[in-house]
């Protein structure tokens, strides 16, 4: 034990008071592939902090971070041999002096007490400093528009607005880190400046897409109403720049929180990741050891990185409109948009490509032609059914990493994300433009490469006009074939949607199955009956949908759809601006609603599923529970957090550490991810300390050998911000995002 650790613990000692005494800690072990020791500050050892080592000595940069325990000692396990530094940064500290070590070699570090409340401040998370924003009062709604109170008529109540101000600015980025929290200019007139910047042509991190997402600000702002918008944008900025802190300090990890090890290898080459997969949903065994793949949407890229090996691939590719797709030499630019990978049972890696940005519109002579098995009934018995016309501009894409072949498979529908389904043959596509639920038999496919055989699709209809008890098998009830004899999304009593907007509203006939509009976002399987469920992302206040392609579809077709339960003034939601969902493996749905609430939807509890009464989704009360994530609330919001939570999935075969079926969530705005202990009914915050900005879109879990335990199997996850510049260290242009795996140990010096 060194003198200075022994003068550590006395001044603890001192600090606890008189007559208390302080038991000195075991010492920590050496391991020969790991750094260990103890961090302690002029107040003495300190507890659940983060330890660091980062190293470039290896093919790509390389960080690993761990807490300290009770008594300030840490292990840092499983290190490639590199020279490394080492640094400790944790709540109510500033960043201590790097020192250089190696594995193999302890070290003990010296924290450093932040001098005053603003400088520890600087590390919190966004969401702390977003929950300084001060929204319009409920009062205020709906808005008057800009000769009244300046809110947009369009918005109702103060929950719309709300989900305006999460998607308007957190689809892209955090709200709330330094480069959104700090302007050269703070007044209404600085902020409208700012969002009219964009990035130049061939940008590292957008390519040439700079001037949409400056478009896509401004266009947000408008909904708003852009003047008042404007002000409070201000008024939050003005504030902090005045002196104003959070109110709140976040916690230190507590618990199994100091077990977390954090691994993170850079990727990507500096330019923005969408997402990342690492295997089969349904087999998570598959592809261990094997390499991870994200898409780098703006730039067509599709890339890997080994875990293992460090090896790295990247390739980009074009798709040819209605011939095929081709992986192009590495001198070319590609012009394609991969958006969501997913691996399938045999290892082959699905992406959903979005189309060309740009691509041109459906009916002019440049733009691809509609195949006929969209449109035309007799060629496709789903277009007899509901036909497709004028959306086929996406791509679902197949790459076979074994013989590195491509293919593509021209879609009828909008696509966004995908998801194997529990049959484990037939991957399922959300869309966000077409309100239909697609799917592609993946062994018919790959086959016979024919698209009539291997495709299918739904429009979304509820069985309205059916009393059958619920005993009786409701996933068996068919829905009426005749899509002339449905309710129409714009009639009055259920919710529009892109293709009911603007239509006349009918009257709700009961004897009438009912089709629903809206776009389908965060998709899951259900593994206890086969289903599927989606995220429902529009109309407000959004819904998480059940669908049942049943024994013959189309014509068995059914979907439920479930909104969250309104509340008692009738125009406010306890959950809503729903996007991540999934479920476990006994069938119950966990929804992530962005404005900072996890919903639990137990099926099995509802008293109806059929019948009139579904058309609004308010039929199951007594299915929902309601959980509001960590952290601080936005001013004058008394449910939610200022978190944003994108995707949530939930870990059915504990690829993480904290057992079977845990629902974890996307902390976007929070640098985390965040695991829910159902039976406790509490939350384990995974935070990402370092690089700052940790902004994730979804994960997955992955067990590479079961043998070695927690050493074996792992969360990842990647740095998803679309201005990568906004990370930590990144406002260079050349750093970039980071693969991140989450392990959990058996205690904080388990190596």
């Amino acid at each position: 034990m060194t003198k200075q650790f022994v003068r550590a613990l006395f001044a603890t000692t001192c600090l606890i008071g008189a007559g208390t005494a302080f038991a000195a800690a075991p010492a920590v072990p050496t391991a020969a592939d790991g750094i260990g020791g103890v961090v302690a500050s002029s107040k003495g050892p300190e507890a659940g902090v983060w330890v660091i080592a980062e190293t470039t000595d290896l093919p790509t940069r390389f960080i690993k971070i761990v807490v300290t325990d009770d008594a300030g000692r840490f292990m840092i396990p499983d290190l490639p041999k590199a020279n490394y530094q080492v640094w400790v940064r944790g709540y109510g500290l500033v960043d201590s002096q790097k020192v250089a070590s190696a594995p193999g070699k302890n070290v003990n570090l010296t924290a450093v007490i932040a001098p005053d409340a603003k400088a520890a401040a600087q590390y919190y998370p966004a969401n702390y400093w977003e929950s300084l924003f001060k929204m319009p009062d409920a009062s205020e709604f709906p808005g008057t528009g800009p000769k009244g109170n300046g809110i947009s008529p369009n918005i109702k109540t103060q929950q719309q607005w709300v989900q305006q101000f999460k998607n308007g600015c957190h689809q892209c980025h955090q709200m709330g880190d330094a480069p959104t929290r700090t302007l050269a200019d703070n007044t209404p007139e600085g902020w409208a400046e700012r969002i009219t910047k964009a990035r130049g042509l061939g940008d590292q991190a957008l390519g040439d897409h700079g001037a949409d997402f400056a478009a896509n600000m401004q266009n947000n702002m408008t909904q708003f109403g852009r003047a008042r918008a404007l002000a409070m944008y201000a008024d939050w900025s003005q504030r902090i720049e005045k002196g104003e802190l959070p109110k709140e300090a976040p916690p230190r990890p507590q618990g199994i929180e100091r077990n977390f090890v954090l691994t993170s290898w850079d990727w990507s080459n500096g330019r923005y990741n969408h997402d990342n997969v690492s295997t089969d949903r349904h087999n998570p065994s598959l592809n261990g050891n094997g390499p991870i793949w994200g898409v780098i949407g703006m730039w067509g890229y599709v890339e890997s990185i080994n875990p293992k090996t460090l090896e790295h691939e990247e390739f980009g590719y074009k798709v040819n409109l209605n011939k095929n797709v081709e992986i192009l030499p590495p001198d070319q630019v590609p012009d394609a948009f991969p958006h969501n990978p997913m691996l399938d049972q045999n290892g082959n890696l699905w992406i959903t490509d979005r189309g060309r940005y740009g691509a041109p519109k459906p009916g002019t002579p440049e733009a691809p032609a509609v195949p006929a098995y969209c449109t035309d009934g007799n060629v496709h018995k789903y277009a007899k059914y509901w036909p497709q016309p004028g959306k086929a501009r996406n791509t679902a894409i197949l790459y076979y990493p074994k013989t590195k072949q491509i293919e593509g498979l021209t879609m009828c529908n909008d696509l966004h994300h995908l998801m194997m389904g529990s049959d484990k043959k037939t991957m399922y596509f959300s869309g966000t433009g077409t309100s239909v639920v697609s799917w592609v038999d993946v062994n018919e496919w790959t086959k016979t490469k024919d698209p009539v055989k291997s495709m299918g699709w739904c429009p979304m209809v509820l069985d309205t006009n059916s009393t059958t008890p619920k005993a009786a098998g409701l996933s068996d009830v068919a829905i009426t074939p005749d899509r002339n004899q449905w309710n129409d999304p714009a009639h009055a009593g259920t919710q529009g949607g892109e293709e009911g907007a603007g239509a006349k509203a009918a009257a709700f006939d009961p004897k009438k199955d009912t089709r629903v509009t809206g776009g389908l976002y965060g998709t899951d399987s259900d593994i206890s009956d086969g289903s599927m469920w989606f995220a429902k992302i529009s109309p407000f206040p959004t819904s998480i949908v059940r669908f049942n392609a049943g024994s013959n579809p189309p014509e068995t077709c059914r979907t439920e759809m479930f909104e969250a339960t309104l509340r008692p003034d009738g125009k406010n939601y306890e959950g809503y601006n729903a996007r991540g969902m999934s479920v476990d493996s006994k069938g119950v749905a966990w929804v992530a609603f962005a404005h900072g609430r996890l919903g639990k939807l137990d099926r099995s509890l509802c008293k109806v599923l059929s019948g009139p009464t579904v058309a609004k989704g308010q039929h199951c009360p007594e299915g929902w529970k309601y959980y509001d994530t960590p952290g601080p609330k936005l001013a004058g919001i008394n449910e939610g957090s200022a978190d944003f939570h994108y995707l949530m999935w939930v870990d059915l075969y504990d690829t993480l550490g904290l057992g079977k079926d845990v629902p974890i969530v996307a902390g976007s705005n929070s640098d985390s991810l965040l695991a829910f202990d159902a039976k406790a009914e509490k939350w384990n915050i995974m935070r990402v300390p370092y690089p700052r900005s940790f902004h994730t879109r979804g994960m997955d879990g992955r067990i590479d050998d079961p043998k070695t335990g927690w050493k074996g199997k792992g969360v990842y996850a990647t740095y998803a911000s679309q201005p990568v510049w906004h990370q930590e260290g990144g406002d260079d242009g050349t750093s970039g995002p980071q693969l991140i795996r989450f392990q959990v140990r058996p205690d904080p010096l388990a190596h």
